[in-house]
């Protein structure tokens, strides 16, 4: 889902996106905050579930080249709120975890992407995102899920 707000002649892109995981909170809260689990469905990082931690999401495209994303965390509320600052432009991502009879409802929303390039991002993080949360995370949760059981 995309859906744009205009802030007088500011255009700015904001991301929303919504998943059930048959998971417990707290083994969706995992993947999203522990960093070996993170790097299996998001990026190769440094992250820690600080408040005003700075570290940096690291992957390599199919060219060779390395892309290096700058983030702080803005925000930890176990096990269901974390937020960060993504790259240098001014855009934070949060992800809302809510128990449901189903397991857990993740809310992620990717906001302050602006202008003419915050446009073409949102483009291509909106692809990302429903790639990263419809298939990668779900194959993260389901090995630890698998693990646990064994």
């Amino acid at each position: 889902m995309l859906w744009a707000s205009t802030s007088g002649k500011t255009v700015k892109r904001d991301l929303n996106f919504e998943m059930v995981y048959p998971n417990r909170p707290e083994d969706v809260w995992r993947a999203l905050t522990d960093s070996d689990a993170l790097a299996g469905w998001l990026m190769e990082n440094n992250f820690k579930p600080r408040v005003g931690h700075k570290f940096h999401f690291r992957s390599k495209s199919g060219l060779g080249f390395e892309r290096i994303i700058p983030c702080k965390v803005l925000e930890v509320e176990k096990p269901r709120v974390l937020s960060y600052a993504w790259g240098n432009s001014g855009s934070v991502v949060t992800f809302r975890l809510e128990p449901v009879s189903q397991g857990t409802r993740l809310r992620l929303e990717h906001k302050g992407l602006s202008g003419l390039r915050g446009l073409a991002l949102a483009w291509v993080l909106g692809h990302g995102w429903v790639h990263k949360i419809e298939q990668r995370l779900p194959a993260v949760l389901s090995n630890a899920a698998m693990q646990e059981a064994q």
